[in-house]
């Protein structure tokens, strides 16, 4: 879609959601409001993007970064008032203007826009939903069925209140048009505020043609502003992700206790069960299994994997390796094939590689865990002296005895053994017993010596 930019409104307080964040960074499942409208416009072909911030604009424009333009808008004086604040963003081209607490509108409905736009060469077109209840929102007043203007709330006549027509708050316009309105632009409402809406019935004052596209989607144009609309809204969208997913193969065992974010990938004939939360650029595999009340966040799960009860974050699981329960994967860990991570497990920036078996009680952090390496109940690797962090290898076809500490940095190496209950502080070469121990000393009769 060439020729196109965006402004996003993202400047309000957003004082009914009584919240010290700003309105825009509340989030819908694992984005932010303003990210999804953001990712709408970039799905759609947009050629730039500017969004005007204003109320705790230094946190708003940290929390997007550097992948859009940014204009502030110091006061807020209006929908009008922000959009002038991008005026040296607006030049020749359509400018579509889009609000920042609508994290349900599609890159569908903006390429339709953008289509019917161009398509009936209008000067501006403004998006319409029909609602029963108008209460609130701008009326779309037409002459002959055709667009006249729209009239905020509190300046509609009682017959203009009674319209069901109402504005989304979407606009498009060709720059040039939208510039020339703006030099007529006032604030003389009730509001004392400049409205964006006014530029279209300039606009057609000017000789310009202005149109309305009907929405198809009415929920795509509900703008949030409190938390309890923010739990609407996530409902929705948690709605339109699973269908996603369902059509496309995965079974989600119970689609109302399920939550995934916009941007995980699935493939299909993977099973999810209930409870589970599925977020960041999470993708899984085929025929995986993401058993009960799992959490995973932007991990790599490849096919066959089956995981139960257990939290993944920034992690890799590859072919036919089996997590969980109650496991955690950590940031930077890499789990190969038909590998076992058990129960009450923990791995931290660690390479577990094909075949080894972690199955209990046990933490591994920064660690090079070779092939086939048996892992007794209750290790651990002592990664950290208080100051410094240090690694532990671990060679192929290694046994790690019960209650083993591995104190790095230290190298096991292959077909070594550790004895039950070691304190390894040294290298152990390859095809050894590691015994790190004291000798077992039995006092015979010294209860009754000791007099306890």
């Amino acid at each position: 879609m060439s020729n196109l930019k965006v402004v996003i409104l993202a400047a309000g307080q957003g004082t009914r959601m009584k919240s010290k964040v700003p309105k825009v960074l509340h989030k819908v499942l694992d984005k932010t409001m303003v990210d999804y409208v953001i990712d709408a416009s970039q799905e759609a072909g947009a050629e730039d993007i500017c969004v005007v911030v204003g109320h705790q604009s230094k946190m708003v424009k940290s929390m997007i970064g550097p992948r859009v333009k940014f204009a502030l808008q110091k006061e807020q004086l209006g929908t009008g008032h922000a959009v002038m604040q991008a005026g040296d963003f607006i030049n020749e081209g359509n400018i579509l203007v889009l609000c920042g607490d609508t994290p349900l509108i599609t890159a569908e409905t903006i390429k339709k826009l953008n289509e019917l736009h161009n398509e009936e060469n209008n000067d501006a077109t403004v998006v319409s939903m029909l609602v029963n209840d108008p209460t609130g929102y701008g009326r779309i007043v037409r002459a002959d069925n055709e667009f006249s203007k729209i009239v905020e709330q509190k300046d509609a006549t009682d017959e203009q209140a009674s319209i069901r027509e109402v504005n989304t708050g979407v606009y498009i316009f060709k720059g040039e048009a939208l510039k020339a309105a703006f030099e007529k632009l006032t604030n003389n409402n009730s509001q004392g505020e400049y409205y964006l809406t006014d530029t279209l019935e300039i606009i057609k004052k000017n000789g310009g043609k202005v149109d309305v596209m009907v929405a198809d989607d009415s929920d795509e144009f509900i703008g949030v502003n409190s938390k309890l609309q923010l739990s609407q809204a996530t409902e929705t969208m948690k709605k339109r992700i699973n269908e996603y997913h369902m059509l496309n193969g995965v079974t989600i065992m119970d689609p109302t206790s399920t939550y995934i974010g916009k941007d995980v990938k699935i493939e299909p004939d993977t099973i999810i069960y209930p409870g589970c939360m599925i977020e960041g650029k999470t993708e899984i595999g085929t025929d995986c299994l993401i058993g009960p009340n799992c959490r995973i966040q932007s991990s790599v799960i490849h096919n066959c994997v089956t995981i139960q009860s257990s939290f993944l974050i920034q992690a890799e699981v590859d072919n036919y390796t089996t997590v969980g329960p109650f496991a955690y994967l950590r940031p930077n860990s890499k789990i190969g094939e038909h590998v076992r991570i058990g129960d009450f497990v923990e791995i931290k920036n660690s390479t577990i590689d094909d075949g080894t078996k972690v199955s209990h009680l046990t933490y591994v952090g920064d660690s090079d865990v070779g092939k086939c390496v048996n892992f007794g109940c209750g290790t651990v690797t002592v990664n950290y002296d208080g100051k410094n962090k240090f690694r532990c290898k671990i060679g192929d076809n290694v046994f790690i005895g019960c209650n083993t500490n591995l104190v790095a940095p230290v190298e096991i190496g292959d077909n070594a053994y550790t004895a039950a209950g070691s304190t390894i502080t040294k290298d152990v070469p390859s095809n050894s017993l590691a015994i790190a121990r004291s000798r077992q000393d039995n006092k015979e009769g010294w209860r009754n010596k000791s007099g306890k």
